[in-house]
């Protein structure tokens, strides 16, 4: 009984580490459910509906990459406690289809796993809780340290920024971000003028 107990000791941290890891996936995935429910009643509401009751943030936008089959919906503000849930709107950035860089940011390892699959000139879509939808090419892809991302807040063209951790395999996170850049290419009205 004594041998057995050190192998009974690793299958037992074995199984909780396994169960976490589950646990992970299963509630993105459940989240982004009763996110695409609450953000389809914005849209029609025009007002933001939370995903549950103690939320304290909401649905902003869905991102589509239609060639990889991805879909996400993302959440106002890119706190922790939000990026559990899904995609975060950097805060201080511009929404999509506005003059400047939008930029959302989310974990590698659940609802931006998928950009390590979008090559240059694929179309991403972004859908606003306003019902307006925007097209944008993916231009190129960087990788930098999470406090120099070389983003320019103030350019006067119509950017796309979306931000993971860096390298898409690690277990630990680490200083390095992988962004991929691009670039407005269509939407279903002309965007705003300044002053209109």
């Amino acid at each position: 009984m004594p041998r057995l107990l050190p192998a009974l000791v690793f299958a037992l941290i074995g199984l909780i580490l396994f169960g976490q890891g589950a646990y992970i996936h299963a509630k993105a995935l459940l989240a982004q459910v009763l996110l695409q429910r609450a953000f389809t009643r914005t849209i029609a509401t025009r007002h933001p509906v939370k995903p549950w009751s103690w939320a304290d943030t909401w649905p902003v936008a869905r991102i589509e990459v239609k060639r990889l089959q991805a879909s996400a919906i993302v959440l106002a503000g890119s706190s922790g406690q939000a990026l559990a849930f899904g995609p975060g709107h950097v805060e201080q950035t511009v929404d999509a289809g506005e003059r400047g860089v939008a930029v959302y940011s989310a974990h590698r390892d659940t609802h931006f796993r998928f950009l390590k699959d979008v090559a240059v000139g694929d179309e991403i879509d972004v859908t606003r809780s306003d019902g307006r939808t925007f097209r944008y090419r993916a231009d190129r892809s960087s990788i930098v340290r999470f406090d120099q991302s070389g983003i320019d807040p103030l350019t006067d063209q119509y950017e796309l920024v979306l931000s993971t951790c860096w390298p898409f395999d690690a277990v630990t996170s680490g200083p390095e971000r992988y962004l991929l850049h691009a670039t407005l290419i269509e939407s279903d009205s002309p965007p705003s003028q300044p002053g209109s």
